[in-house]
């Protein structure tokens, strides 16, 4: 199904830009900004989310929704 390639999409960019952070570990960032750790897991294995969740998680990230989707998508 397309939407599942799409949100695997979404997950795979968070992770990339965690890690462009410089946090090697999904866990440290989590705990380092305040959200549970299971479900940034989740976000990161891109199970669907709302989109008010994408925006907060660019906030976290410290990108826009422009800059997030720049990249790895059609």
């Amino acid at each position: 199904m397309k939407a599942d390639i799409e949100l695997k999409q979404i997950g795979n960019r968070i992770k990339e830009l965690r890690k462009g952070l410089g946090y090697t570990s999904y866990e440290t960032f989590a705990n380092e900004h305040d959200v549970h750790r299971v479900q940034w897991g989740r976000y990161e294995q891109g199970l669907d989310m709302y989109s008010s969740t994408l925006i907060k998680i660019c906030k976290l990230l410290d990108v826009s929704l422009k800059e997030f989707f720049s990249k790895g998508f059609d």
